[in-house]
């Protein structure tokens, strides 16, 4: 899931009032079943699933969950379907003053009984990603790294590319909070996420490492696409303006390490030398790209 934490809490808070709002949904199709009083469109309609507050939510939210996990928002999107189907046989026996079959009261309840537990499930998920990603950009942080180097390390020792771990530093960063205060400083560091998306590549993962570095993880083919990856974080972040509340204008500069993962060297080790070559960059005037093994 791409949403913020805060955006994370929302949707919790929202899945949770959507399935109180389906129990609130079964207790008064009881109540019609028992004092035979007519129910309403979101149990006799063939789209009933679709008249259901929940089923109205669900539809308004699926890109979250399709985020999460498609294949189990796809397997929600069934099960739903098919506890309002159930229902719907139900009363259409019970309209014509015959008893309902004991199967299609076991496949609601079978349906329903799913339902809630997949619900559960991605609950448990969204509220997982909460605490795996950086409140205030949605980034993942720095305990995800180590992992996710070990598997890229693999596939590119597989198919004969290189791994460079970046570490990417904001310029001057400590100016902008001085100066703008520490909410525009927030909103530099939401900006600068957003554009630093745009010059990388869907496959190559970026991290909050802390305050205002990032870490990044890059495969290619060489050094030299890796020189023209840099070439393009730095000239994208250089060309994209931060404008802050008040039509206050930024223009921000990065500096960024590049070290060259070994093969079989971990991650702490070539973390290392990113940070050096970061650090090497920052000396030498900042805004550029310095390899550690120049």
């Amino acid at each position: 899931m791409s949403a913020a934490p805060g955006d994370i809490a929302d949707f919790v808070a929202e899945l949770d009032d959507a399935v109180q709002a389906h129990m609130d949904w079964t207790r008064r199709i009881i109540r019609c079943a028992v004092l035979r009083t007519p129910p309403d469109a979101d149990v006799i309609a063939p789209h009933a699933h679709t008249l259901c507050r929940f089923g109205a939510w669900f539809s308004a939210n699926r890109s979250h969950f399709d985020a999460l996990d498609p294949a189990v928002a796809q397997r929600v999107d069934a099960v739903h379907r098919r506890m309002h189907d159930a229902m719907r046989v139900i009363f259409s026996a019970l309209a014509g003053s015959a008893a309902g079959h004991p199967a299609d009261l076991d496949a609601f309840e079978s349906a329903q009984a799913e339902l809630i537990t997949l619900l559960a499930q991605f609950k448990t998920r969204a509220l997982s990603n909460t605490a795996r990603h950086d409140p205030l950009t949605g980034l993942p942080l720095r305990n995800e790294i180590a992992g996710d180097y070990a598997r890229l390390q693999k596939e590119t020792g597989r198919s004969g590319g290189v791994l460079y771990v970046a570490m990417i530093d904001i310029d001057h960063f400590k100016h902008v909070n001085d100066t703008y205060g520490h909410p525009a400083g927030d909103e530099v560091l939401r900006r600068l996420v957003a554009t630093l998306k745009q010059a990388l590549r869907g496959n190559e993962p970026l991290y909050r490492y802390g305050g205002e570095e990032f870490l990044w993880l890059l495969k290619c083919r060489s050094r030299e696409e890796a020189k023209k990856s840099a070439r393009r974080a730095l000239a994208t972040v250089g060309t994209t303006p931060v404008v802050l509340p008040g039509d206050e204008i930024l223009r921000l500069t990065i500096t960024l390490g590049l070290a060259r993962a070994g093969e079989g060297e971990d991650f702490a080790s070539v973390l290392a030398r990113a940070d050096q070559a970061l650090y090497q960059g920052k000396r030498s005037g900042r805004n550029c790209y310095v390899f550690a093994d120049t």
